[in-house]
């Protein structure tokens, strides 16, 4: 019984779709002008719908964020998978890497948030997060079988840096290139 297959689930009637579909480009905007904490009431106020209305589409702020980010992950799974036949495999996972960190970088909080649901499969945002973690795993063990990368490198400790580069970045924005810094020195430290 879920919304990717159907099963068991009816579709929208066509103003709720529209309500749907309206506070998802409202929460969108909210998000990458004023962070991923914005008010919940400012985005159901701005999409002209109540409160209610917001939560019966998104129980949590997390099923929001997720649902506002899942096309946004796609991108990120369909490059991953670009990304496997890479002729240098390490170069292909930090590639990989830059663009998790420029993507969290459009929406303030998202890296705090994603950091903070990382160890919750119940959260919402697992729902991104666990196909972007199988994602990176298979390029980390292409790079690994490869040889570039040590063995005791694991994904979940590759996502978690990503996310503290993204936030560091956040909190840095006089400073534009420690992003791509910290990621140099992640790729010097996968080397071992």
């Amino acid at each position: 019984m879920d919304g990717k297959t159907g099963v068991g689930v009816r579709p929208l009637r066509a103003d709720a779709r529209r309500n749907h579909d309206r506070l998802l480009a409202v929460a969108r905007t909210a998000f990458a002008e004023r962070g991923t904490d914005t008010s919940l009431e400012d985005v159901a106020r701005r999409a002209g719908v109540g409160i209610g209305t917001l939560y019966r589409h998104f129980p949590t702020r997390h099923a929001l964020l997720s649902a506002v980010f899942q096309s946004e992950v796609d991108v990120l799974l369909d490059r991953s998978r670009e990304l496997l036949d890479a002729e240098q495999p390490c170069t292909a996972l930090i590639e990989w890497l830059r663009a998790i960190i420029t993507h969290a970088g459009v929406y303030r909080g998202l890296a705090r948030a994603l950091m903070s649901a990382s160890g919750d499969a119940s959260s919402a945002l697992a729902r991104c997060s666990e196909p972007m973690r199988k994602a990176g795993d298979a390029l980390l063990v292409r790079a690994r079988e490869a040889g570039s990368v040590r063995a005791d490198v694991t994904i979940a400790d590759l996502m978690q840096l990503t996310n503290a580069i993204a936030l560091a970045a956040e909190q840095s924005p006089d400073d534009p290139e420690l992003a791509d810094r910290l990621l140099a020195l992640t790729y010097r430290g996968l080397k071992g």
